[in-house]
């Protein structure tokens, strides 16, 4: 079954289209990585696959329905950049987890024993049980991601977007996402994922798509990193790493400004 399938989407801001004739299809229990130097348009991409930047053409389903008429948001589990409230808003990471819960049992009706049992297995997930009543403030960077993919997995998506998860972040926690995502794939969960690279990532992957200028550049089996000793930790996409598709010049990203 497809989850997640996009035809002909174009995207633009004040004049300019920032994503050209973008066709992705995604199949249920598949893990797919959206990979591109900086300013390629993979988060627009995936920004559009969530509803949050408006298509100028093509169309988007999610789950056999339409993006427009899609409801059933519970579904689907997004993991932004960065922990937006973590600098200043007075939570502690269990409530900012528990937050994950609000599309499953409705903002009104109090959190109930499935809720907390929720919150627990996914902090334990992430390795952060420990940290259940720590304000996110004391937490680090890398800690704040887990506690942003603890939050997605305690409302039981079947779908977890996530937008340069490890961006960033120390060893330990990309080793924890690649774990708690390994088992939520287990699980029969369906990923879709962007990354400029990819790190302990890579074995999860099943197909990654490469997005450059607004375009797919390359779909299949992820690109080596670059280099043949790279740093598992450190694999960038490099431009000249993956084999175009007809038409497509793929050229050095250092041009390229937006995303």
């Amino acid at each position: 079954m497809s989850v997640v399938s996009v035809r002909h989407a174009a995207v633009g801001y004040d004049g300019r289209e920032i994503l050209h004739d973008i066709s992705l299809t995604v199949s249920a229990g598949e893990v797919v990585a959206i990979l591109g130097a900086n300013g390629s348009g993979k988060s627009t991409l995936v920004r559009s696959i969530l509803g949050l930047v408006p298509l100028s053409h093509g169309r988007i389903e999610l789950f056999g329905t339409a993006q427009r008429k899609f409801r059933d948001w519970a579904r689907v589990g997004y993991v932004p950049q960065r922990l937006g409230a973590g600098s200043g808003v007075p939570a502690t990471v269990g409530e900012v987890v528990a937050s994950g819960r609000l599309a499953r049992r409705g903002i009104f009706r109090p959190a109930g024993a499935v809720d907390k049992a929720a919150v627990q297995a996914a902090l334990t997930d992430v390795g952060l049980i420990d940290r259940i009543n720590d304000p996110v403030t004391t937490l680090s960077g890398g800690q704040q991601q887990r506690t942003l993919i603890a939050r997605a997995l305690a409302g039981k998506p079947d779908l977890l977007v996530l937008d340069e998860p490890t961006a960033g972040v120390d060893a330990a926690s990309q080793e924890a996402f690649a774990g708690a995502l390994g088992r939520f794939e287990e699980g029969g969960g369906t990923i879709v994922l962007v990354a400029h690279e990819l790190g302990p990532l890579r074995p999860l992957i099943d197909r990654a798509v490469v997005v450059h200028e607004g375009r797919v550049a390359h779909e299949g089996p992820p690109p080596e990193p670059f280099g043949h000793h790279a740093d598992p930790g450190h694999d960038h996409v490099h431009p000249h790493a993956v084999q175009p598709a007809p038409g497509i010049c793929v050229a050095p990203a250092d041009r390229i400004t937006a995303n």
